[in-house]
């Protein structure tokens, strides 16, 4: 039980002792004390001045008088500051805190709860390589995953593929025209960039083409629509529809080049899916869907034969969910893929980690499977991000307009290279030390500097700041860890065995050891807040907090060379506790922490 919970609880049975009707935790607030008053913990009196008639400093002073002579284990003093009741939790009690969870591996973690969810994120095309924007939606769809599984959710992570449509075809008509053969082993280039390159030869050359038409005569309408290189393109579609065989195998071979370089990508970024959709299967999905809304007469028919629903009661406006000549559109297949979700898995809650520009789509999508009576429909959860943009625009872009992954995958690690170096302290390290430790710094930056904004916050992403040893970033965080693992290692050659060795008995702690134990109890409470709002950032801005404490807590008290054997216990179990929380949370940012740096 964490220390809120055991106030409350004391709280409520003390209220009801003194004043004879029931309570619940509903009927106060328990926050931590201000910097600027004595004590822990703060009970508000407010809000029980109506029930109980009396005012919050008599209310007050009989709660604290009751808690600290019912509870000594738990309280030790009271003060009251204007109807706020300031308690201090008795040393005995946090020092019961560390002994029993110091070492503990899974602290924080919850037991498996019996609920399922599905994660989808990533959905990227296949006519192009992964971009700045697809690593925010990487991290924080990994990330929530992780720390559903922390809160004892099962897990599915899947990744919806758009595989098929318009945009593919024009980088194998781009391919056809241009490539003369080539492909992605015969020149050396990665396969989802060799293809992104395909599609950037399209709209060259259909720029050009139209240009050539207005020049001719043509309106610039006539002209886009005339274009002989668009016009190949849409009867590529309508051939791929059709099972075509060559434009099928074309398709199939241009695709495994691109899954072949997004599967590098991925495994360099540490991002993983158990189950992969394609939109190439799903994109019939829903066509019975619509038949069954006509029954319910959820959806109406236009005179064009197109097939509509009508949410403008709902504050929305009209949606098509078929075309006239029958075809699907895409809610039509995400209402099909909903259901076959729920059918596969019996998901309890279905998480879509897609950007804010498609907030209007999710809401039609829900409303839609909430008036088909869908299973589950009611657990649709659209985590919708802000977008995340460079501070300059200057990093290397293949395409001219957007920041490519890898590219600044490979920035970031040249930049930690170049830091770490700077710092000097890595002399020692063989050569593939030293290459795993500059991706170590250089990812965890950069996801550490994407994760630590609240998700629904549009933000600029600044390589350099990220990397900064001592602001409010990954390798900070990381440096803190490696330095206290590294106090441990010394104190163990020194001592000649484990680090901890006993269990300190009751012992008085400083304000720093107290502060430091404070903030590692409430680990357990950051990781259910950060899974309620699915917000990984609440986690980074937690670790964060830890390790500035630490290094107050470090800079001030010496622990291999404390004053007494007692304390030295004690300041160890505050390292290996500190260290523990540090790479747990860490781990579910999906950041490595170094052991040495």
């Amino acid at each position: 039980m964490s220390v809120v919970s055991s106030i409350q609880q004391s709280s409520i049975e003390s209220l009801s002792a003194l004043f004879s009707q029931p309570f619940t935790e509903k009927d106060f607030q328990v926050n931590q004390t201000k910097p600027e008053f004595e004590g822990d913990y703060t009970v508000v009196m407010f809000s029980l001045v109506k029930a109980l008639k009396l005012s919050p400093d008599a209310i007050g002073h009989q709660l604290g008088n009751h808690l600290v002579a019912n509870y000594p284990q738990l309280f030790s003093k009271y003060n009251i500051i204007k109807g706020f009741l300031n308690l201090s939790i008795s040393d005995a009690y946090w020092t019961g805190v560390l002994n029993k969870n110091y070492n503990d591996t899974c602290y924080g973690k919850k037991e498996m709860n019996g609920k399922k969810v599905m994660v989808e994120y990533s959905s990227p095309n296949t006519n192009k390589p992964l971009h700045l924007g697809h690593l925010r939606n990487n991290f924080l769809g990994w990330s929530v995953a992780e720390i559903l599984k922390a809160n004892g959710y099962e897990v599915i992570k899947s990744c919806i593929v758009n595989d098929r449509g318009i945009h593919i075809c024009k980088s194998m008509i781009a391919w056809q025209k241009f490539a003369n053969g080539a492909t992605p082993q015969s020149t050396g280039i990665k396969g989802d960039h060799f293809v992104g390159e395909y599609y950037v030869k399209f709209n060259d050359a259909y720029k050009q083409e139209v240009d050539e038409l207005i020049a001719a005569g043509k309106t610039k309408e006539i002209a886009e629509k005339e274009a002989p290189i668009m016009k190949a393109t849409q009867q590529m579609l309508l051939d791929w529809e059709a099972g075509k065989p060559e434009v099928i195998d074309l398709w199939k071979t241009m695709n495994g080049w691109v899954y072949e370089g997004f599967d590098v990508t991925y495994k360099r970024i540490g991002s993983d899916f158990d189950k992969i959709y394609y939109e190439s299967n799903t994109y019939l999905l829903g066509k019975d869907i619509v038949q069954q809304g006509m029954d319910k007469k959820v959806f109406y028919q236009k005179e064009d034969s197109s097939i509509w629903i009508d949410l403008t009661a709902d504050g929305l406006d009209e949606k098509i969910v078929q075309r006239k000549d029958g075809t699907s559109v895409y809610i039509t297949q995400d209402i099909g893929l909903a259901l076959q979700k729920y059918e596969q898995y019996g998901i309890d809650q279905s998480i879509y980690v897609i950007g804010n520009e498609q907030n209007y789509h999710m809401k039609v999508l829900q409303l839609i499977c909430q008036k088909l009576g869908m299973p589950n429909a009611d657990n649709i959860f659209h985590l919708s991000y802000g977008m995340v943009e460079l501070t300059t625009g200057k990093m290397k872009s293949r395409e001219g307009t957007v920041v490519d992954a890898d590219d600044l995958v490979e920035e970031m690690v040249a930049t930690s290279k170049q830091h770490t170096e700077e710092l000097g302290k890595v002399k020692d390290f063989k050569e593939a030390e030293l290459k795993e430790l500059y991706d170590t710094i250089g990812l965890g930056a950069m996801k550490f500097y994407l994760l630590r904004v609240d998700p629904k916050k549009t933000m600029v992403f600044d390589p350099k700041e990220s990397i900064d040893f001592h602001g409010f970033t990954g390798p900070f965080i990381q440096y803190t860890y490696a330095r206290i693992k590294s106090i441990l290692r010394k104190v163990e050659e020194a001592d000649g065995a484990s680090a901890v060795n006993h269990q300190p008995s009751a012992i008085s702690l400083l304000p720093l050891e107290k502060e430091l134990i404070i903030a590692a109890e409430q680990y357990p409470a950051v990781l259910e807040q950060a899974c309620t709002e699915h917000n990984p950032s609440v986690i980074a801005n937690y670790i964060f907090h830890l390790a500035k404490t630490f290094n107050s807590f470090y800079t001030e008290h010496s622990i291999a060379n404390a004053e007494s054997d007692g304390k030295k216990q004690l300041r160890l179990q505050l390292a290996t506790f500190t260290a523990g929380i540090i790479k747990s949370g860490m781990q579910l940012l999906g950041i490595k922490v170094p052991e040495r740096m």
